[in-house]
């Protein structure tokens, strides 16, 4: 088929251009930038807008397939303090590649959405229940970036039942891996605290935002790619949980990036950072039931190879000796 990658430029982008090359389809990509790690895979790959409609335009043309996930986003200390910036970027983002879409023939359209959809008076507590799909109403989206989400979410449902595009619709939580942002403000836990390990010395001490008792789940990259491809090759509509369904606090996952890197740690919590939900985790049960299938690779598997990266990177740069 041919396929466009919006966001292609981006860690889960370029991740899902070099897997639909593997499966011998033909790949645009487009993005405001390059892949910052490695050359793309991609056929083409062409510098645009999306959030100029003319841009939006050239981007979905003579394809058969767009996987939408170009954005404005970051970690939550990016999230909580750009929320204008993302609103405004993201919502024009989505709307003109959509529409665009639609004009120009496209058969099938699967939007990226974020467990920052779900209500925040279900996340209040550490040991939480885990999200199921049909928790996200009454909605109290995660403010800005969440709702930009979820109002996408809604628009993607309304070109298919109105204009008949056929959509879909994932709920990324927590993606992780090699060739992802690590540093400058926009990079996720995991990826924050390979730096910061890999940093310290031994017996060290490393910031924690938070009390370090809130809780997540993490999916590796390779996970998420496959069960994207696998949900665009479904007949499913609805949205639908991608992530692993193991919660950790944040304080574990700091010891078990530790561990990897065969360092004793001392944890030090900063309470005044900006922190999301008490705690987050993926009901699967829909996941399993529509592809057959649920995350492989075990949280441990997938630090270790996250680990070693930001490392090598860190040595690259001259930040670390070897």
């Amino acid at each position: 088929m041919k396929i466009l990658v919006t966001g292609a430029g981006g860690f889960i982008g370029h991740h899902l251009v070099k897997a639909l090359k593997k499966e011998g389809h033909w790949v645009r990509g487009v993005d405001i930038k390059e892949p910052e790690f490695e050359p793309t895979a991609a056929d083409e790959f062409e510098l645009l807008d999306l959030r100029r409609f003319d841009c939006a335009l050239q981007a979905t043309r003579a394809v058969d397939r767009v996987f939408h996930l170009a954005a404005n986003m970051g970690g939550i200390g990016f999230i909580e303090n750009f929320k204008g910036v993302i609103v405004r970027d993201n919502t024009m983002i989505n709307i003109h590649t959509i529409e665009a879409a639609r004009i120009n023939g496209v058969k099938r359209f699967l939007f990226t959405s974020s467990a920052c959809i779900y209500p925040g008076y279900k996340q209040k507590e550490a040991d939480v229940t885990p999200l199921k799909e049909s928790d996200a109403y009454p909605a109290d989206a995660e403010d800005g970036y969440g709702w930009e989400k979820l109002y996408m979410e809604r628009t993607c449902r309304h070109y298919r039942e109105d204009f008949g595009l056929d959509t879909r619709i994932v709920r990324f939580h927590n993606i992780f891996g090699p060739l992802g942002t690590y540093d400058g403000g926009r990079e996720k836990a995991p990826a924050a605290m390979c730096r910061k390990i890999a940093l310290v010395e031994d017996g060290g001490e490393i910031e924690v935002w938070g009390d370090g008792k809130q809780t997540r789940s993490f999916c590796y990259i390779d996970d998420c790619v496959e069960g994207l491809m696998r949900l665009m090759d479904s007949d499913f509509h609805d949205p639908l949980n991608l992530g692993q369904d193991r919660m950790v606090t944040i304080d574990e996952l700091a010891y078990m990036v530790a561990a990897i890197a065969g360092k004793k740690i001392r944890l030090r919590h900063e309470l005044n950072r900006p922190l999301g939900v008490r705690g987050r985790n993926s009901d699967n049960s829909l996941l399993r039931q529509v592809l057959k299938w649920e995350p492989q690779i075990s949280l441990e598997e997938g630090l270790r190879v996250t680990y070693e990266w930001i490392r090598g990177e860190l040595i690259k740069t001259g930040r670390l000796k070897a």
